[in-house]
């Protein structure tokens, strides 16, 4: 029997003609990895309060800390923005220090995050707000992206990255180098040097270290976006949180950062719960990093004026030397 040919266009018009609504498609894989390391984060904590060594405590507070300046100062900063240059050593450094967080390699890091800039707060973003908090948070690490992702991100400029020969070593060798310096050494360190029980070490120092420091590092794209003032700019969603700021060496200053990106410091406010500026300063003051941007203080101050919802903002000169009184 022929097919009824009109009845098959009004089909096809209809489907053209349909707007198609995304929708999530979720990745188990990476939902089941998250609950287990989750689950073993719960079992560190317990094993901390139970069974640790005291310095291995604190060997897993240091060594987190250590993993997220290879973030902030080295994917964030360095490469992602470049608000300074850095020498090869300190490049070298900051990928070893990437590697301990743990966090995709370098030049994925970064071609994220420059998506998450160009397309904030639209579904090119691909830990976008506006889809909850806590799909910004982790979810979106637990699905796979949305095609606008994908599409868009193909405009962003990447060359630089690549022409980076540290970078195209992490990406090559991110594997190893995550077993070795995100578990392997944080496990056994403990073991060798004061006699930590394996079992102990690798739960606390190794497990339930790599999860809070990732929660940490995720809170910029979640609580950073939802809590918090907006002195630059009330008409984004970033915001300065400090308690962000605290947890995540200094990357709370949110609202600051998304309109002045390039400023290696992300904050106007010096070292005020800013640990990466410290150790960027400090690596500046040895030669190991140079050419550090800065934004004018008069452009920040203009900025406030224009944009800003009014906080950390009670007196502004204007240009004519008048005092201009804000909320």
């Amino acid at each position: 029997m022929a097919p009824n040919t009109a009845v098959i266009e009004q089909k096809v018009e209809y489907k053209l003609g349909e707007k198609q609504e995304y929708k999530t498609k979720v990745v188990w894989f990476n939902v089941v990895l998250f609950l287990y390391l989750h689950l073993s984060f719960i079992y560190g904590v317990y094993l901390g309060f139970t069974a640790t060594d005291a310095r291995t405590l604190i060997f897993a507070y240091i060594y987190a800390n250590v993993g997220g300046i290879g973030i902030t100062a080295g994917a964030h900063r360095l490469w992602s923005h470049r608000s300074y240059k850095a020498k090869l050593p300190l490049r070298a450094l900051l990928c070893i220090f990437s590697s301990i967080a743990a966090q995709n390699d370098i030049y994925e890091w970064c071609r994220d995050h420059r998506v998450h800039h160009k397309f904030t707060e639209t579904d090119a973003d691909p830990h976008n707000i506006k889809r909850g908090f806590f799909f910004a948070h982790m979810g979106w690490l637990m699905c796979k992206k949305h095609p606008a992702v994908a599409q868009k991100g193909k405009t962003v400029y990447l060359d630089d990255l690549w022409a980076d020969p540290v970078v195209r070593f992490h990406r090559r060798f991110y594997v190893p180098m995550v077993l070795l310096f995100c578990f392997i050494l944080p496990t056994m360190i403990p073991v060798w040097f004061w006699g930590e029980n394996l079992w102990t070490s690798f739960f606390v120092a190794g497990m339930a270290r790599y999860c809070i420091s990732l929660n940490f590092t995720w809170l910029v794209n979640s609580a950073a976006h939802y809590f918090g003032d907006q002195p630059y700019d009330k008409y984004i969603e970033a915001r300065e949180n400090v308690a962000v700021a605290f947890l995540a060496n200094g990357e709370g200053w949110h609202n600051y950062h998304h309109v002045f990106p390039w400023d290696y410091a992300t904050s106007e406010l010096g070292y005020t719960l800013n640990l990466t500026k410290i150790f960027i300063d400090f690596m500046a003051m040895i030669g190991q990093a140079y050419d550090l941007k800065t934004a004018h203080p008069e452009l920040v101050k203009n900025r406030k004026l224009k944009t800003g919802d009014g906080t950390r903002l009670k007196e502004v000169e204007d240009s004519d030397g008048d005092v201009c009184k804000t909320s």
